[in-house]
């Protein structure tokens, strides 16, 4: 599995129903190639290609000749690796033990996760309870920039502002606002972040599960609709927010969110469960101490 995980990394990968055969006459006993004269039929490459991952599985069908070269050199070097015993051998026995162990223990937990009911009813019931986790804004930014560069040699057009002088011109805006000033007719005489100023000041829609700075986002979930915020600093500018829209995203967007919401507390509750039941006793303290070096093994055999 490592070894084509290394052969299928520089593959580019592509849709799996793109990567489909347009034509449906390839049934299960079409042979695909001979290796060492053994045939291989189209059935065994789909069951070998299940227990890939799927990423692994889109990369394959990409490039089929070269994946089928490099199954037949897995199985060339995998048939004599068990010749020559080497999975009876230290750390490769445990190594293969682990992988089983892993892969059966994932298995486990998808089955788990994959099967546990959600109804219609429970979704509901959980948006209903939770609406704030699907908060929505709607905002328009004013971005003030600030440099730590001098401004020796600039023209007034060039000029950099210090971040003192960034903060105090982003308070003055903000008081300008507050007062009843148009807020798109200083962002378009004000603003520095290109993208938002040609758009007069819109910044876009954000949901509360975004990943925006801390400091942004307690800032903008704060807001009600038609308020403007103080200057928030970020790490070249200070932004001034007005949020033009709040609201909740409507169920119908949220439906699969919430399911896996539901199925991934189960699943906690049931690991957590699982792990509460296993009566571990530590025994020896030392092991346990940061810090601590385990005593030398004896080297892998040979």
């Amino acid at each position: 599995m490592k070894l084509l995980s290394i052969l299928l990394a520089a593959f580019a990968v592509q849709g799996w129903a793109q990567t489909q055969p347009a034509a449906s006459n390839l049934t299960p006993d079409t042979v695909i190639a001979t290796i060492g004269g053994k045939k291989l039929t189209y059935a065994e490459v789909q069951s070998y290609l299940r227990g890939l991952p799927q990423q692994m599985q889109q990369s394959a069908m990409r490039s089929r000749k070269q994946f089928i070269e490099q199954y037949a050199l897995m199985l060339r070097l995998s048939d004599m690796a068990e010749k020559a015993k080497l999975d009876e051998k230290s750390p490769y026995k445990e190594s293969l033990a682990f992988n089983r162990m892993n892969i059966l223990t994932q298995v486990q937990i998808s089955q788990i996760y994959d099967n546990f009911p959600v109804s219609l009813e429970d979704e509901q019931k959980y948006y209903e309870a939770n609406k704030s986790r699907y908060d929505q804004v709607k905002l328009k930014v004013i971005y003030i920039a600030f440099s730590a560069m001098d401004n020796k040699g600039a023209t007034d057009e060039k000029k950099h502002l210090s971040e003192e002088e960034a903060k105090a011109k982003a308070e003055h805006l903000v008081e300008e606002i507050r007062g009843g000033a148009d807020f798109v007719k200083l962002v378009k005489e004000n603003s520095e972040d290109a993208s938002s100023k040609g758009k007069d000041g819109d910044f876009g829609t954000f949901a509360r599960t975004d990943n925006l700075p801390e400091s942004v986002h307690s800032v903008v979930f704060s807001l009600k609709a038609g308020e403007v915020s103080a200057p928030v600093r970020q790490a070249n500018g200070f932004y001034i927010f007005r949020a033009e829209e709040v609201s909740q995203k409507p169920f119908d967007q949220v439906s699969s969110q919430i399911t896996s919401e539901l199925r991934n507390a189960h699943l906690k509750e049931f690991l957590d469960s699982i792990t509460k039941s296993l009566n571990i006793k530590f025994e020896n303290e030392e092991f346990f101490t940061e810090g601590a070096k385990p005593a030398a093994t004896a080297p892998p055999a040979k």
